[in-house]
């Protein structure tokens, strides 16, 4: 029986939309979340956060491809296995947010976020595997449609994790504590919404996919990981210093909450969009188009100082949309490649999970260390120097890195549908 043929004869879209939600909610927002509450609540220096969060996934070097293997081998018991991640990864979001440090907060922080990603990288492999078998039988543009649902959904999960603890400040004391149980119950309806979709066969372990080396040594596999890797790195890097940004250098005083969720909330409405661009001119073309929209709105950051809330709000929504068309396009393309190379992905979409932890990871280094340097502290009062930097990181690095993700994206032959 094929891969395929196994998962549920009907489709679940909605299901999709609620468990790309609730993974949205653990990825991206951690690192605009924790590394801030650690510093405010804690007084972790950020280069110990940044040298903690790169060490870290060089675990996920080794760690993702053996749950690449894995996920390909459990056949009809990934449910049971997504059910268990699931229950670990809301366990570590409740240690992160909504426990005391039982012990030295860095250390804390370490062993939570290992787990946390440890069961995200997993479920994300048996998500996004999932759903590039389920893509490859919706017929023409399978990928692209089931990939507008999913990718909807975790962007309004975004949404919901970047607004909910500023949501939750007006509410109660501690609002990172109402966030991380707020995301236990997301994540039981989750997994109760999804629970249909898993492959319910026993593998045949001789077809379990592509390993980890026949997908590098694909050249179309190989150059997409590749344009993921450049192109993720400044979503990551402007991620991470958005609060500090909008707080330090635009002085937002209180607002910079509702332009974050301004943001993402851009980046959702616009995947159908980015969809049905795709579904008439092609992906590739749609994903270029929406790259350079994120390049020309962000490049203006640089010019931008204390007040230009209404010019960064704009820029928001410019850059939001184009943010659109890299998480529901790419991915798309990624999925397509590699139900053209086996029924069963999930050793490809270990290296998948790698490259997007590595991206956040690669922020951390980059820009943590280096605003230490500089001497920038959390808050208002800091040098020019220290300024410049931040504005330096956030702006001008991730145009920098987008056009040089644009142009091998441009060099890269795709087959269109």
């Amino acid at each position: 029986m094929t891969t395929a043929a196994a998962i549920a004869p009907a489709p679940r879209f909605w299901g999709y939309s609620l468990y790309g939600g609730l993974l949205a909610m653990a990825g991206l927002p951690i690192y605009i979340h924790a590394p801030f509450f650690y510093v405010e609540e804690y007084a972790v220096s950020l280069a110990a956060l940044g040298t903690v969060l790169f060490v870290l996934r060089g675990l996920d070097f080794v760690q993702d491809p053996a749950l690449g293997w894995l996920a390909a081998r459990l056949g009809a018991w990934r449910g049971q296995a997504t059910a268990l991640a699931v229950i670990a990864l809301a366990g570590a979001m409740v240690m992160l947010f909504a426990v005391d440090p039982m012990f030295w907060p860095l250390a804390w922080f370490a062993i939570a976020i290992t787990v946390l990603f440890t069961a995200y990288s997993f479920l994300t492999i048996c998500f996004y595997a999932t759903g590039a078998a389920r893509g490859a039988t919706l017929g023409q543009g399978g990928h692209v449609r089931l990939a507008a649902w999913r990718e909807s959904g975790a962007l309004v999960g975004v949404c919901i994790a970047a607004a909910a603890p500023v949501a939750l400040e007006a509410v109660m004391p501690a609002p990172f504590t109402g966030f991380a149980l707020g995301f236990v119950l997301v994540a039981l309806v989750a997994a109760w919404a999804m629970r249909l979709e898993w492959p319910r066969f026993r593998p045949d372990l001789s077809v379990v996919g592509p390993s980890f080396r026949e997908v590098l040594a694909d050249p179309t596999a190989r150059r997409l990981l590749t344009i993921a890797l450049v192109n993720a790195t400044p979503v990551a890097i402007t991620s991470t210093l958005f609060l500090f940004y909008a707080e330090s250098v635009l002085r937002t005083d209180g607002a910079e909450g509702p332009l974050l969720i301004l943001l993402f909330l851009a980046a959702a409405a616009s995947a159908p969009v980015w969809a049905q661009v795709a579904k008439r001119f092609g992906a590739k073309s749609a994903l270029l188009v929406g790259m350079a929209l994120a390049m020309a709105s962000f490049a203006f950051v640089l010019t931008l100082g204390p007040g230009d809330l209404t010019a960064f709000a704009v820029i928001c929504v410019l850059s939001g949309f184009g943010m659109g068309a890299d998480l529901t396009l790419l991915p798309a393309i990624f999925s397509r490649r590699m139900a053209d190379l086996s029924p069963e992905a999930a050793q490809g979409f270990g290296l998948w999970a790698f490259v997007t932890k590595a991206t956040l990871a690669l922020a951390a280094l980059i820009v943590f260390p280096t605003l230490d340097m500089a001497g920038f502290e959390q808050g208002t009062d800091n040098s020019d120097t220290a300024l410049s930097t931040l504005v330096l990181l956030y702006a001008a690095l991730p145009t920098a890195l987008k056009a040089g993700a644009f142009a091998l994206l441009a060099l890269t032959p795709l087959k269109e549908s």
